[in-house]
């Protein structure tokens, strides 16, 4: 085919010097890969196309067999070819290798290295989403479309749900006339503070040490025991709503856990002061100067922590438009939480049956049914209390240790999560419970039941206490956490590369108990409710 006709070569000579320059082209391989990085011209004779496809065949032979290639996938060499690539309208070229009698600088224009004859496939690669390759993708185009999909599933549930019931938001199960009435549970809350100035009246009469070690310590457990005691006594007495009863409960309880480091951290700090200067300076980062100060109990009894310490790290200022925005978000969310369990949960449960009676197809589909919606609660609950509700207190307190939570939604093991997901209980359990009864020579094992069976009965108290309601229900449920440590525990020592430990997390904490649960305590209090009024 000749190539003088052409309306874009009049000039003979160009034509015969471009010609020889594309003959002289032969084709070579990329340094460390068997790649085709350049195709001669259609002006070139048959021969030389033969040439490029004999190349070619040998290139791609010498690919299927390079090890090397085919356990590589999507490597480096591939982000350089698609750089010759055109960009804008322009033409960029790629440099070919070095042979002999060619210069570095020597380029072939972009035109003349794609050609149709020049090979499509170079090398072997895996598919993006075959085992091999899909943990080494990005996968931010599918979360992103799963949130589409997860904010259009839910907001067609909620137009629907209005449509179907209309807005059933009551107070009456939450916040009752009664409840408003009757003020002891006010007057309880109100009085809590007087266990704290018990427990300070105590520690300085021992730094005095107008009273022995044994009678303090006796004093404390007194303290604290009431502390506890005086507001179940107020509960039950009083007949107040579920939502006001957990509320002075989870506070009660915040006091006690705070009585006892008080009075642990100080019986400690007292036993390091009788101790050598030889031991205090082993130890030059840790402040083992004891002293009895109203300022620093005050200040613990309010900032964000259960541990007592004498200084705690502080930030610099209170950022007051932050502040603002955190109290908006804590609205908004409080909002949402009342909004679901109105619209969702309470209709669920109301047309349930007890999900230890009945039809057990029927109470599996309850539970799954509830599992969603009481999920979105807990969420919103665990973004409320500890991120927003937190951080409000300490950016107040200018309270510097705001490590509140850990990613526990990342935990492969339950027992990783109860160290992840409330760390000033963590912290404290820790610090008062785990490590002393370790020094005292239990086995970690015990140690663990014992941790456990705290924070069973904790549990049950501000549950069961407001609920009025003695089934032992969120005991049971703590303690059977014990056994699903050592499951998930199992699980990941033999599939250390996958998630299979954080899947049963969430199975048994989203699907089943959680529903399973309020399904539970919803049923025995109504029953509890009927079985009065029929007195």
């Amino acid at each position: 085919m000749s190539i003088s006709n052409s309306p874009e070569n009049l000039d003979q000579k160009p034509n015969i010097r471009n010609e020889s320059e594309d003959r002289s082209f032969s084709v070579r391989r990329r340094t460390n890969s068997n790649v085709v990085n350049a195709v001669p011209d259609s002006c070139s004779k048959v021969g030389t196309i033969e040439t490029v496809t004999k190349f070619s065949s040998v290139d791609s032979a010498a690919e299927m067999s390079s090890g090397e290639d085919r356990n590589r996938i999507g490597n480096g060499d591939d982000r350089k070819e698609e750089a010759n690539s055109l960009s804008n309208g322009q033409v960029y070229n790629e440099r070919v290798g070095i042979g002999e009698g060619r210069s570095p600088e020597a380029e072939v224009p972009f035109r003349f290295s794609y050609r149709a004859s020049a090979p499509a496939h170079r090398r072997v690669k895996e598919s993006p989403l075959s085992s091999d390759a899909i943990f080494r993708q990005s996968h931010a185009g599918l979360f992103n479309l799963c949130i589409l999909v997860l904010v259009a599933v839910n907001g067609r549930l909620i137009i629907e749900n209005l449509m179907k019931y209309g807005l059933l938001i009551r107070a009456g199960f939450w916040f009752s006339s009664k409840s408003l009435r009757d003020w002891p549970l006010l007057m309880c809350c109100l009085s809590l503070p007087i266990f704290p100035l018990g427990a300070f009246t105590v520690e300085k009469s021992a730094k005095h040490k107008f009273i022995p070690e044994p009678v303090v310590m006796s004093l404390h457990v007194l303290i604290c025991t009431a502390s506890l005691l005086y507001p179940i006594f107020v509960i039950l007495r009083c007949g107040s709503a579920v939502l006001f009863g957990i509320a002075l409960m989870l506070l009660a309880s915040i006091v006690w856990l705070k009585l006892v480091s008080y009075a642990h951290t100080n019986c400690d700090m007292r036993a390091l002061a009788k101790l050598t200067d030889k031991v205090a300076s082993k130890s030059s980062d840790m402040d083992y100067s004891y002293d009895v100060s109203f300022e620093s109990l005050a200040y613990f009894m309010v900032a964000p922590t259960l541990c007592y310490q004498a200084s705690y790290p502080r930030s610099t200022c209170i950022r007051k438009g932050w502040v603002i925005r955190q109290l908006v978000k804590l609205v908004i969310f409080t909002g949402v939480m009342g909004f679901i369990v109105e619209q969702y949960i309470n209709p669920i449960v109301q047309h349930s049956q007890h999900p230890l009676k009945g039809n057990l197809l029927y109470a599996i589909e309850r539970v799954l049914k509830l599992s969603v919606p009481t999920l979105y609660v807990w969420l919103c609950m665990f973004y409320c209390f500890f991120h927003l509700w937190l951080n409000i207190l300490a950016e107040l307190l200018r309270f510097g240790d705001r490590e509140f939570y850990k990613d526990w939604w990342n935990a492969k093991t339950v027992e990783e999560y109860w160290r992840m997901w409330n760390m000033p209980v963590h912290k404290w359990m820790v610090r008062h419970i785990y490590f002393p009864c370790l020094r005292n020579g239990l086995p970690r094992e015990v140690t663990l039941v014992i941790v456990f069976f705290l924070s069973a009965i904790f549990h049950e108290l501000c549950i069961g206490v407001p609920c009025h309601i003695f089934k032992f229900w969120a005991f049971i449920g703590i303690m059977f956490q014990v056994p699903l440590v050592l499951i998930t525990n199992y699980l990941q020592n033999k599939f250390r590369s996958s998630m299979v430990g954080n899947m049963v997390f969430w199975f048994f904490f989203s699907i089943l108990g959680q529903p399973m649960s309020v399904l539970l305590y919803y049923h025995d209090v109504m029953n509890r409710k009927e079985n009065g009024v029929s007195k």
